[in-house]
């Protein structure tokens, strides 16, 4: 006698844990394809949306396959609906000629649909200093707000409520290196773009975001002039002028035109990086490859010195 076979869906951990209005709310969602006219950007979002090689992948991928993850947005006051999650797969499906895409849409508050639009993000790769700088921002203040209004009865008080460290410490960073990060947003947008470029370090810049708007204007004239971006001990020092009142321009071009403190200079030739990399890496890919280990690295560095 031929045997019945039974198939069995096991519940995911998720499903098994989720409360009962985190499962009704999934419930009550559905995917729903929304007319790309009807889609607004989020106000202030803080990430590019670049026609580059990788957007060209994506759309070739939309085209081939639709999206793996659909959009999520919520109903806007103007009409039409705010994209939350998925800029980038919206900008791929107008390239790729289509007029809708999935999304989830669901109502949030203001705060609510901020954190979800930064954690959506700031999870990608080659995401730029002013993208990560003003994404913590965004989230910082909204967590900020969110603490400051009490839930489900409870006396929570912003001021019991760091953001700073609960923001960092899901980035895996330490709250010193994210509120140096959020620093970045002070610098006026030509200081910023030479950041993003590479063209200034991190740590120079930070020092000079505590700079007046107007001194960093002058200062843009100095680094021009000097063909040079300030070392980080220059910048210190403009720094310490600037909080004592005396950042003139002729004292920024004193300062600039100081011999920058030599260092010890390590030298890295294709000869000897190649026997790391497959033959087919060019100098970009091993140079970047290289960066991003440093960086996972650094983070390791600061996990370890927070336990």
């Amino acid at each position: 006698m031929a045997s019945k076979e039974r198939k069995l869906s096991l519940a995911s951990y998720d499903d098994l844990f989720q409360s009962s209005d985190n499962r009704e709310t999934k419930q009550r969602e559905q995917i729903v394809e929304l007319p790309l006219k009807q889609l607004h950007p989020f106000k202030n979002h803080p990430f590019h949306v670049r026609d580059d090689e990788a957007m060209a992948h994506t759309v070739e991928s939309v085209k081939e396959y639709g999206v793996l993850t659909p959009g999520i947005a919520r109903p806007a006051p103007v009409g039409g609906y705010e994209i939350v999650a998925g800029h980038r797969r919206k900008h791929a499906y107008e390239l790729a000629g289509l007029t809708t895409m999935p999304f989830i849409v669901r109502e949030m508050d203001d705060d609510t649909a901020t954190i979800l639009m930064c954690d959506s993000n700031l999870q990608r790769e080659n995401i730029l200093p002013s993208e990560r700088a003003f994404a913590y921002k965004m989230k910082l203040e909204a967590m900020k707000r969110q603490a400051g209004r009490p839930k489900n009865n409870s006396p929570q008080v912003a001021s019991n409520f760091r953001s700073d460290d609960a923001v960092a410490k899901s980035a895996n960073i330490s709250g010193d290196t994210l509120r140096r990060i959020v620093r970045l947003t002070e610098l006026v947008p030509d200081l910023l773009q030479m950041v993003d470029d590479k063209k200034i370090a991190l740590n120079p810049a930070v020092e000079m975001s505590y700079l007046k708007p107007e001194e960093q204007s002058k200062l843009l004239n100095v680094m021009t002039a000097q063909e040079a971006p300030p070392s980080l001990s220059q910048a210190q020092r403009l720094k310490r002028c600037s909080q004592e009142g005396k950042l003139s321009e002729d004292v920024m071009d004193a300062i600039m035109s100081e011999e920058k403190k030599e260092v010890d200079r390590i030298t890295l030739t294709s000869d000897k990086l190649k026997q790391y990399f497959p033959k087919s890496f060019t100098p970009r890919q091993m140079e970047e490859t290289i960066f991003k280990l440093l960086e996972q690295w650094q983070q390791k560095r600061e996990r370890d010195m927070e336990r």
